[in-house]
């Protein structure tokens, strides 16, 4: 499946907000990076209607990460 510029940012969106949440609850950097692509690919599923780990696939291939 190949992710649209909209559908990237909404996925990019999902990992930020669940990341400075994280952050926000004291969470070490490596635990909010886990939080948030795992909350990504949660969206990505949902809103694609695919499997899982498919979505978990392409959500780690956009190479997000927390900011510094």
């Amino acid at each position: 499946m190949s992710l649209d510029e909209g559908m990237v940012r909404m996925i990019a969106d999902a990992y930020d907000e669940t990341v400075s949440e994280a952050l926000g609850r004291g969470h070490s950097a490596d635990d909010a990076h886990r939080e948030g692509i795992t909350a990504s690919a949660m969206f990505l599923a949902s809103m694609a209607g695919i499997d899982d780990g498919d979505a978990r696939r392409q959500v780690e291939g956009l190479g997000l990460s927390v900011p510094a």
